[in-house]
This record gives C-alpha cells, sequence and structure tokens, in this order.
C-alpha cells in the first residue's frame, strides 16, 4: 500500500472530536463549531442561521454535521443557507469531519457547521 502525506498549507483541519468537544488545527472547541477558510469559531447551532449565510463568499459548499446521528435541520436554516446561493451537505458531524479534511486537503473552499457528538 501507498501512503501519501497531506499538506494543509496554512487551513487548520479537524484533528479531532468526542462527546461535546471538537479538536481543529490543535485547538479545543467546546459546543458547536463552524470552520471556514478564515478561520474556526464556535457556532450558535440551528438557530444560527445567519453566521453560515455571512459565509457566501467564502466558500462553495457548507458541511452540516448535525451530530452523532444524522438529521433534518430546520427548514428556515436550509432555505437562508440556500438562498444565499451555498450548497448545504447534511451529514453526521463524524463524516463532516472526515468530508471536511479530504476537501480541505484537495483545496476546496469547503466549510463545516457542526453540533457535536
Amino acid at each position: 500500500m501507498r501512503m501519501n502525506e497531506v499538506e494543509f498549507d496554512d487551513s487548520r483541519p479537524v484533528d479531532g472530536y468526542g462527546p461535546g468537544f471538537f479538536r481543529v488545527g490543535g485547538e479545543k472547541f467546546d459546543g458547536a463549531v463552524l470552520l471556514l477558510p478564515s478561520g474556526p469559531a464556535s457556532w450558535g447551532g440551528f438557530e444560527d442561521a445567519s453566521t453560515l449565510v455571512a459565509a457566501a463568499g467564502e466558500v462553495d459548499v457548507l458541511l452540516l454535521g448535525t451530530g452523532a446521528e444524522i438529521a433534518h435541520p430546520p427548514a428556515a436554516l436550509r432555505r437562508a443557507v440556500e438562498a444565499a446561493g451555498l450548497g448545504l451537505e447534511v451529514m453526521a458531524s463524524s463524516a463532516a469531519c472526515r468530508t471536511y479534511n479530504v476537501l480541505l486537503a484537495e483545496g476546496r473552499r469547503v466549510g463545516a457547521a457542526m453540533l457535536p457528538v
């Protein structure tokens, strides 16, 4: 098997996650987290659609991690994000972490808003 080293330039991949937290680029975030090219930040959860809409110029696709299990996001959040021109991909937060890292390594303009597991 061939192994390839992944380089993330100055972006910050998800290093790990656990009950109630995410570790991004070595920094621990308790609770929900928003990952954008401008850097990681705490996120207000499903009620905080305005922060996601504001990211429309930074990313082409937004991964939405819904926690330990995949779940439907509130319709108002989905409508607001899609009206801003963002593609929204909903998945469990564990899958969102993996997908985010892969797309980040490919140099894609990706963002992730994730609820903790």
